[in-house]
């Protein structure tokens, strides 16, 4: 039997309830960790992360310059990647699973996952869309409006959930942040660990750790990595950051601020 507390470790009681039911009505779960950027060469080098075996991708968000959408639970991303077409999403969170429609629960391209890191946890629910690539550089460019880069169906599910009046071709590109990412299974851990760097205009820098599961299997493979990321000496306990939100803040601040 899996001990619950170890496997969602700095939550009280009530919070790890509250995980356990968005789990049971989630697609996925992705558990992810930040590592503290005064440790990440020696995370790298604990965990064989090669980063000439990382994907280069650029990512982008769309938001207004002070974070309307932000502040109402919406996120709006596309994404370029290496050697692949680009991609787009529209994601709305927190949501609770069992309050979405039926419909919506049965999209093909629409998924609800739970977030959960060290003293933490969201569960949201996203609406992607496949782009050819191209697609985000003739956006970023100027070439095409920001709407084009989303589906009829997503840009209804924007409409439903952002802020009145604001429309996908009013909002403010964000970005673009190059990320390099690697998705490969270390020595010793059975499963498939992913490492995103997140590169800031400012240098600052996002190390993440992460692993995808069935919810079912989220407490058991909690509790593995854990095990697995303690005995490479990787620090578990260090102040968590939000990729997202770290890039909203800084572009913000950015437009803001006086040329």
């Amino acid at each position: 039997m899996t001990d619950t507390s170890s496997a969602a470790p700095n939550l009280s009681t009530e919070e790890l309830n509250e995980l356990l039911k968005l789990m049971l009505g989630a697609d996925t779960v992705e558990l992810k960790l930040t590592v503290p950027e005064e440790y990440h060469r020696s995370a790298t080098t604990a965990l064989d992360i090669d980063p000439i075996d990382a994907q280069i991708r650029q990512v982008v968000f769309f938001d207004t310059p002070d974070l309307k959408l932000n502040a109402a639970g919406v996120v709006v991303r596309a994404r370029r990647v290496q050697g692949e077409g680009d991609d787009s999403v529209v994601k709305l969170r927190p949501v609770v699973p069992n309050q979405l429609p039926a419909k919506l629960r049965k999209t093909s391209d629409f998924g609800v996952e739970v977030d959960a890191m060290p003293g933490g946890f969201v569960c949201s629910g996203s609406y992607k869309g496949a782009l050819p690539a191209g697609a985000v550089k003739a956006v970023l460019r100027g070439e095409q409006p920001i709407r084009k880069l989303f589906s009829k169906e997503q840009r209804a599910f924007y409409a439903e959930h952002a802020p009145e009046g604001i429309n996908l071709d009013d909002l403010a590109i964000l970005g673009p942040i190059n990320v390099l990412k690697l998705k490969y299974t270390p020595t010793g851990y059975k499963r498939r660990l992913v490492a995103e760097l997140w590169l800031y205009p400012d240098g600052t820098r996002i190390l993440e750790l992460s692993t995808k599961c069935l919810p079912v299997d989220a407490l058991d493979v909690a509790a593995e990595t854990r095990a697995f990321l303690t005995e490479r000496g990787i620090d578990l306990g260090g102040e968590q950051q939000t990729k997202t939100r770290t890039a909203l803040e800084y572009f913000s601040k950015l437009m803001s601020t006086p040329a």
